[in-house]
């Protein structure tokens, strides 16, 4: 399965969640180390809901580029 992950830059740190995983987060001090914990997150999410007998969800979400002139 392939989740779609959105990665923010914020002032100090880089921030990532799996919209079709509510709750599946991290937080790195740059974009290779957030990366690296959202895959972690993402495996040890799926095996909690696997544990807890909650289904799996899908991933639906998809994301596209919209240019606009500013």
């Amino acid at each position: 399965m392939q989740y779609l992950v959105v990665i923010e830059r914020g002032p100090t740190s880089y921030g990532a969640y799996v919209p079709d995983l509510p709750g599946c987060v991290a937080v790195g001090e740059s974009r290779e180390e957030v990366e690296t914990l959202i895959q972690e997150a993402i495996e040890f999410h799926i095996e909690g809901l696997r544990a807890d007998g909650h289904p799996v969800p899908e991933p639906k979400s998809t994301s596209q580029f919209v240019r606009v002139e500013a």
